[in-house]
């Protein structure tokens, strides 16, 4: 009698250790794809976080140049890749240059300015 009993927890036991094993498993393969989902949605929302703040830069740098006397906003480009702001275009002299280079420094959020713009007349405009 106390041989069968063994016996049946044996089996019992026997029988719910992969059962248990198995739920173990899944329960941190679902942890891991929970924590890769997580980071997956984190960089989404830093990489959606950084084009809004790209673009808040763009259109501060804009705002400013139309706003400044002796910087033509319309013939200077501005783009903005990860704080890092692109100026080209054409402008009259090299003190509007300067000044659309300064502008683009002196706005927050900036990294650095790669100023590309050239000094020309209108007629390069």
């Amino acid at each position: 009698m106390k041989s069968r009993i063994a016996i049946a927890c044996f089996l019992a036991g026997a029988l719910t250790a992969p059962v248990a094993a198995y739920a173990t498993g899944t329960a941190k393969n679902t942890q891991a794809a929970d924590q890769t989902m997580s980071t997956t949605q984190d960089a989404k929302s830093a990489n959606a976080k950084e084009a809004v703040s790209d673009a808040a830069i763009t259109t501060k740098i804009k705002s400013k140049m139309a706003t400044t006397k002796g910087v033509s906003a319309t013939h200077i480009k501005v783009d903005t890749d990860n704080g890092v702001v692109h100026l080209s275009g054409v402008a009259r002299d090299q003190s509007e240059k300067d000044q659309a280079a300064q502008i683009a420094r002196d706005t927050k959020g900036v990294m650095s300015v790669d100023d590309q713009i050239t000094i020309g007349s209108a007629t390069n405009r």
